[in-house]
This record gives C-alpha cells, structure tokens and sequence, in this order.
C-alpha cells in the first residue's frame, strides 16, 4: 500500500503525511495533536520561542497525544552582520515604509535591538525533550547535535531547496530530507545559495534529488489533496508535509482573517517577498508587496526587519488594512476545500488511498 515506506517506518506512524511546522505563532498543540492522532505526524515550529516555551509546549503535546510528533528549528536564525545595521541604513528603511506607518496610523519604531542567537539553547531542550522527529530549516546543526540526536532516538529532518543542499544534508547523515519546491508558502529555507536562486518546482526539484541521494525524501510545496500526495509518490518521494492546506484549517494558530485570505479569490495570487520580515517568503499578494518589489537592499536583515514590521502588522490587522499585511501561503490555496483538519486528514488518506488503489487494479 502507498502508506508503507520508509518514513512511516522510521517515524512510527501510519500514514507519510507531515503537516507543516509553522512558525511565528501560526502553529498550534490542537492542530498537532490532531494529525498525529489521525496517523499522520503533526508538527511545531518553535523557532520563535524561548527554551522554556519550547519546553512548555512539548508538554501541552505529550498532554494532548501519545503519538510521534516533530518540532522544528531554524539553524541559522539571522543574517545580521557581525556589525550591525548603521543608522544611515535604518534611515533609509524608515524613510521607505513611513507612508505604510502612516497609513496604519502607528509611529516608526525604534531602531531595533541586536539580536543574539537562540538556537544552541533551543536545540540543547529538544536534545531533553526527544521528540520523534526534530526537523530543521536554514543549514544544518553540527555533527555533534546530530550525533546526539541519533545516541537519543530522535530522527532528523533537513530541509533542502536545491539538489546541492539535498546532497550536503545527506552527507551530514540526516534521516530525512524534505525537498521544498518554491510553491510552498512561507519562507524559502535555502542555506547555500541565495533564495531567490533557490526556486525549482516541487516534482521537479523531488525528480533530482530522487536521482541521486538514497536517503529517503519528503516532498512539500502545493501538495494539498490526494492527487498531489499520489503524484509526488509516483515520482518517488516516501511522504508529503502539507502546509498550507493546514494552516487554513480552523485548529491552527493562523488568525481568523488569515484563514479567511486563505480561501478568498485573493488567494489565488501569490508573491515571493523580503518585504515582513528580511527573508524571501511566499504570500498573498498585497499592495504593499508589489510597491517594495525591487526595492529589497533597502530592507533590514532578518530578524530584525521582522522585528521592525511588528506594530505596522498589529496595526493593519486592527484597521482590517488587508493591502498592507502579508499573509503566508503557498500557490496552492485556490484549492482548498477543507476548514476542519480532521476532515483534510480523512480526505487526504481517503483520497490517496482511491487514487493508488485505481493505478494498481487499472
């Protein structure tokens, strides 16, 4: 049957069907819970917060289900040079978005602080907590974390966006690959190569890296139904991680007006930006978006760009400015069907399982 492959093996779970790790809030125990339960395995992505919230959460998850579960981390967590953003530079980015300040009716923020690191501290609490699945974007942990990883039971997950990034994660002896075609919503993770370099299709990106590495490979990007499960099967991936299909679904962090976006007309057109947050992401096409394109040396690195955006987004979603907002997701959106996510996991099982059942007696 479709479902038995090395990923549900590894994993312990029934079905390879990964729900995307969100991060910056959008993720949620509730969702996790529900798509572990449902045989598939629900995922977190923690890289927003604090060791003790990581900790925090973990046990709200293990409160919630007995089942495997992922939780994911970005390895490398800015781009801030080692001297900082001048302030000509921050000058130059509020003269650019003061008109979208002004229009939300929130003063310029201050310049934002340094930022430092978190991800020693955080992946030293998932090296404690040893969820089945420690999955992770922006490069790769040291060989130590990953030694440890293995010593503790925890099964690895790096992400790829290029055939090159596939073979380095491969070679640094992950578990699994997730090959992230530029469909996907969210974040582009590439780590060798600039983002914008970084954008093959799904199937065509899982088609190169099933080529040439042997280690077994998660396809994501605009996979939100059975036939998108059953097509990158067919091409040879061992599982799917489905992202913005549940992002949309009630259960998840995504605000009500997110999850509204996500199904209107407006979805179906969709941008890749730095605009948010610094690094190059995919969303809702907004006015906002399409004025700053071309305009991306100006912004600040991630995180702080992100850091500085933050009152412009709470004041914007408080005016219901939805031109001055981005709102992840992925090419995919303009399909979906689903608000309940207990409902997506039965349709994608049932679906998959009619799709293959067909091809094999046909």
């Amino acid at each position: 049957m479709w479902y038995n492959t090395r990923v549900t093996k590894l994993l312990g779970i029934d079905y390879p069907i990964m729900q995307g790790p969100f991060g910056g809030n959008l993720s949620s125990v509730e969702l996790v819970a529900i798509v572990s339960d449902a045989g598939g395995l629900g995922g977190y992505g923690a890289y927003t917060l604090s060791p003790r919230e990581i900790i925090e959460v973990n046990e709200k998850i293990k409160s919630s289900t007995n089942k495997p579960y992922n939780i994911n981390l970005w390895v490398s967590d800015s781009d801030v040079p080692y001297k900082g953003v001048t302030d000509e530079q921050y000058e130059e980015v509020e003269k650019l978005f003061k008109p979208y300040f002004d229009e939300a009716g929130v003063a310029l923020p201050l310049k934002p602080a340094p930022f430092l690191s978190r991800f020693e501290d955080q992946v030293q609490v998932i090296l404690d907590v040893r969820p089945k699945l420690f999955s992770f974007i922006f490069g790769i942990p040291s060989v130590d974390i990953l030694d440890q990883c293995r010593k503790r039971g925890i099964a690895t997950a790096g992400t790829a966006t290029t055939l090159d990034e596939a073979l380095v994660l491969e070679s640094a002896g992950v578990d699994l690959i997730i090959s992230s075609g530029f469909e996907a919503g969210g974040h582009r993770p590439s780590f060798l190569d600039s983002a914008e370099q970084s954008i093959t299709g799904t199937f065509v990106l899982l088609q190169l890296i099933k080529e040439k590495v042997k280690t077994p490979v998660i396809a994501a990007g605009g996979i939100a139904n059975g036939r998108g499960v059953a097509a990158a099967l067919t091409l040879g991936a061992e599982g799917v991680q489905v992202g913005t299909a549940f992002l949309a679904c009630d259960e998840s962090g995504a605000l009500p007006l997110h999850k509204q976006m996500l199904f209107s007309d407006a979805a179906k057109y969709t941008m890749l930006s730095r605009a948010y947050t610094g690094r190059l992401g995919r969303g809702i096409t907004r006015r906002l978006l399409k004025d700053l394109s071309g305009k991306e040396k100006t912004f600040l690195p991630f995180p702080l760009q992100s850091t500085f955006m933050s009152s412009l987004k709470n004041a914007a979603i408080d005016r219901r400015n939805l031109d001055i907002i981005m709102f992840w997701s992925g090419q995919i959106a303009p399909v979906l069907k689903h608000k309940k996510a207990p409902a997506l996991m039965q349709s994608l099982i049932e679906e998959t399982t009619k799709i293959t059942t067909t091809k094999t007696t046909g």
